[in-house]
């Protein structure tokens, strides 16, 4: 597992890149006058086992779903007009 040790002053700048860090897996130690002062560790959720099926009957998809208008099609294609 890797170990970041920052400063109270740093931390404060890029405090939301230091909780990315842990939710990735990595250590944070914040560290005031050289003396460590918090550690940001992961916190590891376990999520249920997705049930098959769950959302049968509860949507509906229409027919067209994946028809676009001709302008907006245009558009896409970076054609103007």
């Amino acid at each position: 597992m890797m170990m970041k040790i920052v400063n109270v002053y740093e931390a404060k700048k890029c405090l939301s890149q230091l909780f990315d860090l842990a939710a990735f897996g990595e250590e944070v130690i914040i560290a005031r006058a050289g003396r460590l002062m918090a550690k940001f560790i992961p916190n590891h959720v376990t999520q249920r086992a997705r049930k098959s099926g769950y959302w049968k009957g509860k949507v509906k998809i229409s027919k067209d779903f994946d028809e676009l208008p001709e302008y907006l099609s245009r558009a896409f294609r970076g054609e103007t007009g």
